[in-house]
């Protein structure tokens, strides 16, 4: 009797149809085994691979399961524990919103919820924090994992930690916002706090006075500390603003020298004019720096919310307005804005755009006044003096207009233009055979600063044919002393020209003795204001008076005293040895052909001349 392995080995060793399908299905069966175990092996490198990847990715990857509302961490890779400070086994399990904290109320964690609950891709930028409680910036992308039927089984979120570029952007945003010498609020961002503090008014029926503030003669600190030691007392003056106000006031810096200071109070208190006075003593107290003592006085202007305007940018204009009127009347003080300062605002840049097409419409005349020499009583010299026959508003003065020149760089040409037409004003009385006079003629600051400014000067003596000895240039003393050695510079090339120097309004400024001699200077011009004081009789002005003649004359230069409007202090110029004089006593300015046919006339202009030279005295000039 056959086993069943004898059957089994006869039909192996049997030859048939029966054979062959068994052959062919055995090796069917193994080709599917090869196949699925190939395909197990490959599945499972990938899936080693795939693991590998996100174990050695350097930004948090995070799976939870897809079961709201909480979605469990159920696996976290190594980079996340660097990044958080959390272990595995200390988040699987939770939901990811314990790395916000108590910092929930983001608006980017309501769309990542929303992703989750729509099972769909989402991504916001998170403040999280680590385990330590330090902040980091999270961009975090979360993605819905489908299984084989299309149900969503898992999420999977990628954390990106942008933690320095959000710094960065910060500081930027910080940067564009603040001043970066005195970390105070810009420009830009004044006007934004300002909106908000207006918006705020509004609501609470409060009002707001702004304070425009402008440091009074800074640059003459600046040019003597250097820019660096400038920046140190802006930085000093900009902290001294800060303890002066209130934790509600804004404090801003709008530019340069200026600052603005935002005040809220309600209508029936006094805190603001409190603030106003603070503010002026907190600038105005003394400032050591290097071993040295600065006082600063500030020109202040308020305007005042409602009462002036609900609008950002006119709230400025009015108490940029006012301080501007503050600074024009001498400074270290403050103003209200009123309607009359809008008027002079609105003037002036009327003015301004009238006065930049002056030159080319040939608007400018020249008036001339004497300056006599007590000698002979004659003049000997002349002052060209500027006026702006203005096609609207007729004929004006330099206090006019000459402020606005220089604050718009418009002097420059306008003394430019003064100083041609002066000396071929002279050139021409002398062409027509009158005595010769010396033609004076001032130079502002701008024009001091010129690069060159003597060879200028010298290529226009040459185009008109006057000679240099028929020109004096008048310079102030403020002017000279704002950078003596540089004064000196510029002053020697003048002179080795041959042309006169003065030095205009002396006495007023803070000239040494020491510069003096170093200064080669011809003429002092003493200040109308200690003229003026001679009437009263006080011994201050009698002495300041004496002393500039002594000086002067100790030093080898002539003295002029200009504003000589009686005969009292005619009397006492002359008894104290003044060389010459001007003003209204002798006569006003006048024009060109009235002063030719007074050089012409060659009369005598000094009163009571007839007991000293034995002629009358034709009287004074109108």
């Amino acid at each position: 009797m056959k086993t069943p392995g004898d059957a089994q080995d006869d039909f192996l060793a049997a030859d048939g149809p029966a054979r062959k399908d068994f052959d062919s299905q055995l090796q069917e069966l193994k080709l599917q085994l090869a196949s699925q175990v190939a395909l197990n092996t490959n599945l499972n490198r990938e899936l080693a691979l795939q693991r590998r990847a996100i174990e050695a990715c350097p930004n948090a990857m995070v799976i939870t399961n897809a079961s709201a509302p909480d979605f469990l961490i159920e696996y976290v890779n190594p980079a996340f524990e660097i990044i958080t400070g959390y272990t595995a086994a200390e988040v699987i399990g939770r939901n990811c919103r314990f790395l916000q904290g108590d910092d929930l109320d983001q608006s980017g964690a309501d769309e990542i919820r929303n992703a989750l609950t729509e099972k769909r891709e989402g991504n916001a930028v998170l403040r999280n924090y680590r385990k330590d409680e330090t902040l980091f910036w999270n961009h975090l992308y979360v993605a819905p994992v489908h299984d084989a039927d299309g149900r969503v089984t898992n999420f999977v979120a990628s954390q990106y930690d942008v933690t320095a570029f959000k710094n960065h952007e910060n500081k930027l945003s910080y940067l564009a916002h603040h001043d970066e010498l005195t970390s105070l609020p810009n420009r830009a961002f004044l006007r934004h706090l300002l909106l908000q503090a207006i918006g705020s008014a509004k609501r609470h029926n409060g009002q707001i006075w702004l304070m425009f503030i402008d440091l009074d003669r800074f640059k003459t600190i600046n040019d003597s500390l250097g820019h660096s030691g400038g920046d140190a007392i802006l930085q000093i003056i900009s902290d001294r603003l800060l303890n002066a106000s209130r934790e509600s006031d804004i404090v801003a810096r709008w530019g340069g020298d200026e600052f603005v200071v935002v005040v809220r109070e309600q209508p029936s208190s006094t805190l603001a004019l409190a603030a106003l006075q603070r503010m002026m003593a907190a600038i105005k107290n003394p400032i050591p720096f290097r071993d040295q003592e600065f006082s600063v006085s500030c020109s202040m202007g308020v305007s005042r919310y409602p009462q002036d305007s609900d609008n950002v940018d006119t709230l400025l204009d009015c108490a940029d307005i006012a301080a501007y009127y503050v600074k024009r009347n001498g400074g270290d003080d403050f103003s209200f804005h009123t309607d009359h300062m809008n008027e002079l605002a609105v003037r002036r840049l009327k003015t301004e755009a009238d006065l930049r097409g002056a030159i080319e419409r040939d608007e400018f005349i020249l008036h001339y006044q004497a300056q006599v020499d007590l000698t002979s009583g004659r003049a000997i010299g002349v002052e060209a003096l500027i006026r702006w026959n203005h096609p609207e508003r007729g004929l004006l003065y330099p206090c006019d207009f000459i402020a606005i020149a220089e604050e718009t760089g418009l002097i420059t040409s306008i003394d430019a233009w003064t100083l041609r037409a002066a000396c071929r004003q002279n050139k021409e009385w002398q062409i027509a055979g009158l005595p010769r006079v010396r033609m004076a003629v001032n130079l502002s600051a701008r024009q001091f600063a010129q690069h060159n400014l003597g060879d200028s000067i010298a290529l226009i003596l040459a185009e008109v044919g006057l000679s240099a000895t028929d020109l004096e240039i008048e310079l102030t003393e403020s002017l000279i002393m704002d950078d003596v050695e540089e004064a000196i510079t510029v002053l020697r090339d003048i002179k080795a020209l041959g042309v006169t120097i003065s030095v205009d309004d002396f006495g007023t400024g803070y000239s040494s003795l020491s510069y003096l001699k170093r200064l080669p200077l011809d003429v002092l011009k003493i200040d109308r204001s200690f003229v003026s004081d001679l009437d009263t009789g006080g011994d201050d002005a009698t002495a300041i008076v004496t002393s500039i003649i002594t000086l002067a004359h100790a030093l080898k230069l002539k003295v002029i005293a200009e504003g000589v409007e009686t005969a009292g202090q005619l009397n006492y110029l002359r008894n104290s040895g003044c060389d010459q004089m001007q003003g209204y006593y002798f006569g006003r300015p006048i024009i060109a052909a009235e002063f030719a046919q007074l050089l012409y006339s060659g009369q005598h202009l000094v009163p009571n001349h007839a007991a000293i030279y034995g002629q009358a005295n034709p009287g004074q000039l109108q």
